[in-house]
């Protein structure tokens, strides 16, 4: 299951090999600026780019040894070179290399994670308007509340996932930063031009002010930002899990062919992909309050959030895109409780006649009271009640009744959802009806 939804480009990025590559090409950047000033020979900086490759295998023993990644990863480089080697980290630092390329490749992630967002809005969105007008109970602590439709559900996921881009977006943007500026940060060996061009060529911002390192609230930022995004996905999950128990089923998972949902009972079909999204969901959380303790000094998490995370949109993008709804048990459901949903419309309407508030609703509460306990019909018992039809006509008790009073401002929301590229859409679904 898991190699389904497995993105390769984005585990790549966290590969050995490539970290290494990234830590090559600031250090051959940092050559090249130098270079440029005349601080050091072009021919130089010509050699080492020749002649340089990534031997991952020899940067771990030789690390074995040292005890030190940098150091390792510059005395494999330079074996390779000869002597042009020496003008390799000259007035670098290891954060210089560690933390630039980290944020290289945080950006590459960013990216990846940004598309799948994209991917996910549009099934979003699409789903949405697919299901505008299905009717369906509204929920609050479990418990019927009043009537909307599936579409308005998911034009609040679409709208938060919305939110999410934009908050992810601007993490993006916080963490393309990088430093060049040596051992305390002080540009004691180096001068600010060569970060400039250094992060320039990465298509990053120097960090306009740093110590030996990048400032950890970046990192803190971005992995909250996925924290966020993973909560949401775990909230849509449990709603679809809900919506899937036998006693609701009024929307499910895909059921594949030749898919068994126990090993013991063959009946069972169970929300699998909702139930491992929410799961997962707990672990990028975790990494981010990892994340805030290390503000300090972290470098260990970024990849596992990245992935896990970008696992999850492309698992629940698919969910989404074949999710199967029910409709007629949706409406079933909604005529479950014999009417008691129109309470509070009945006792508005009551109130607009002229009846006070308060003995409106302890009438209304009272009725409906009755109808869970089986004693009639909500309408059947509103429509006989004496302090009722005193101040509502039949018609008028009749029009607290009516399903489109609850979703005639739905094509409102959806308008301030979608913009007004919904109309058109609109117009498109009609003319296809």
């Amino acid at each position: 299951m898991i190699d389904r939804y497995s993105r390769p480009h984005l585990k790549a990025i966290w590969e050995p090999a490539r970290k290494y590559e990234t830590w090559l090409k600031v250090e051959l950047l940092a050559c090249e600026a130098l270079a440029k000033k005349g601080l050091i020979p072009a021919s130089a900086v010509r050699q080492i780019r020749t002649k340089a490759r990534i031997n991952p295998a020899r940067i771990e023993a030789l690390e074995r040894v040292t005890k030190h990644d940098v150091i390792a990863f510059i005395e494999s480089i330079s074996e390779q070179v000869g002597p042009a080697a020496r003008y390799l980290h000259l007035g670098l630092t290891s954060s210089d290399i560690l933390d630039t390329s980290l944020a290289v490749l945080m950006v590459e992630a960013a990216d990846a994670i940004l598309e799948d967002l994209d991917r996910l809005l549009a099934v979003l969105r699409d789903r949405a308007w697919e299901h505008r007008d299905t009717l369906m109970i509204g929920r609050s602590h479990s418990i019927h509340g009043e009537p909307i439709t599936f579409g308005v559900k998911l034009a609040i996921w679409y709208d938060e996932t919305k939110r999410h881009r934009e908050r992810f977006q601007a993490a993006r943007e916080g963490i393309a930063h990088g430093k060049v500026s040596g051992a305390m940060g002080t540009f004691a060996h180096l001068s600010p031009d060569v970060e400039a061009f250094v992060c320039e060529h990465l298509g990053l911002k120097p960090a306009p002010a740093s110590n030996q390192i990048v400032q950890r609230d970046r990192h803190a930022a971005y992995l909250t930002a996925l924290a966020l995004l993973a909560s949401s996905i775990e909230k849509f999950a449990t709603e679809i899990r809900h919506l899937q128990r036998t006693e609701v089923l009024e929307a499910e998972e895909p059921f594949a062919p030749g898919q068994k949902g126990s090993s013991s009972m063959p009946h069972k079909r169970n929300p699998v992909v909702s139930e491992n999204l929410c799961g997962l969901a707990r672990l990028v959380r975790a990494n981010c309050l990892a994340s805030m303790e290390n503000i300090v000094l972290e470098r260990v998490i970024i990849p596992d959030s990245t992935i896990l995370v970008d696992f999850m949109l492309a698992r629940f993008t698919d969910l989404m895109a074949n999710l199967v709804v029910y409709p007629d048990r949706m409406r079933r459901n909604l005529e479950l409780t014999g009417g008691v949903i129109y309470s509070q419309r009945l006792m508005l309407e009551l109130v607009r006649q002229g009846a006070p508030r308060v003995p409106a609703y302890e009438l209304v509460q009272r009725l409906a009271m009755a109808a869970w306990e089986g004693r009639a019909s909500f309408r059947d018992l509103v429509e006989k009640d004496p302090f009722i039809t005193r101040h509502l006509s039949p018609a008028a008790i009749g029009r607290c009744f009516d399903l489109e009073a609850y979703t005639r401002h739905v094509p409102e929301i959806f308008k301030r959802v979608f913009g007004s590229s919904g109309k058109a859409r609109a117009k498109r679904k009609q003319g296809k009806a």
